[in-house]
């Protein structure tokens, strides 16, 4: 990176232990690159996080958002830092309402009886948006264990087991995330029957690794468990950092879960020149 002249503020957040560093970008040019992503992305030598989300002026919303994973590749998507960003700018603003631009397009964040809702648009299950490799059933794609591929602005791999819980995540998850079915790799996730509209889910994100919870991933898990008969449109899912709520209605798939602000900090420009 650029030797900086100034140093860089920051919050750090997270959601249902899904981290973030949040950087407000917005009446200035974006700061963050892969280096720079790669570096805080550190737990060891920097802040540390599952995702970066970097906050920056759009004509056309209230604001948009970048997304990086911590091995300084870009997300396109990320759920629980929508929801987490969209906190602090209702919090920021006393609306009710945003509307915020990500790689797919405007999305919508709404207050509901004190709970942050987005809609994270549409499911894609066309292989080309996911995308494949090749022209697939992505209802039952050719790999072992039969998954379902869903795209949600990025892309997911969703098993559907007898108990998630004994599923070898890190070994499944690293081999799934490159299998050459996947030309962007993928987002893996494993889920099991809990009960009515209830499931239990483990994730392995892509560029990140095992994560406690992913907010796309939740939403393409209750898309696959829908499609194949499992749950209903409205499921409740436990993640190994707490439990997400999806709702996919007509318009989009709408996603809630708990925000925690953690703290703010400064990092210093001399760290920065590191980088």
């Amino acid at each position: 990176m650029t030797p900086s002249a100034e140093p860089l503020t920051f919050r750090k957040m997270h959601g249902a232990g899904n981290d973030f560093v949040v950087i407000d970008s917005r009446g200035r040019s974006r700061v963050t690159t892969p280096a720079l992503a790669k570096g805080l992305g550190d737990r060891h030598r920097g802040v540390g996080f599952d995702q970066l989300a970097e906050l920056h002026d759009d004509p056309e919303a209230d604001f948009a958002l970048d997304f990086w994973n911590s091995d300084g590749s870009r997300a396109g998507a990320c759920g629980n830092a929508t929801r987490c960003v969209a906190w602090l700018v209702l919090r920021e603003t006393g609306r009710d309402r945003l509307t915020i631009r990500t790689e797919r397009g405007l999305l919508e964040a709404v207050l509901r009886n004190g709970r942050v809702w987005v809609n994270m648009g549409a499911p894609l299950t066309d292989w080309r948006e996911i995308p494949l490799s090749g022209p697939q059933d992505t209802l039952h794609l050719p790999l072992p264990g039969d998954p379902v591929g869903v795209g949600m602005g990025n892309p997911h791999c969703v098993f559907l087991t007898h108990d998630a819980d004994a599923v070898p995540l890190e070994e499944q998850g690293r081999a799934v995330e490159h299998d050459p079915l996947f030309p962007q790799r993928t987002n893996v996730e494993f889920i099991s029957l809990l009960g009515e509209d209830h499931l239990r889910m483990r994730v392995w994100e892509r560029g990140a690794g095992v994560t406690l919870a992913c907010g796309s991933g939740a939403c393409a898990a209750a898309v696959a468990s829908a499609l194949r008969g499992l749950t209903g449109r409205q499921v409740v899912l436990d993640l190994d950092g707490g439990r997400l709520e999806v709702d996919w209605q007509d318009n989009g798939v709408w996603l809630t879960g708990p925000v925690a602000e953690v703290f703010t900090a400064t990092i210093p420009a001399d760290f920065l020149a590191t980088l």
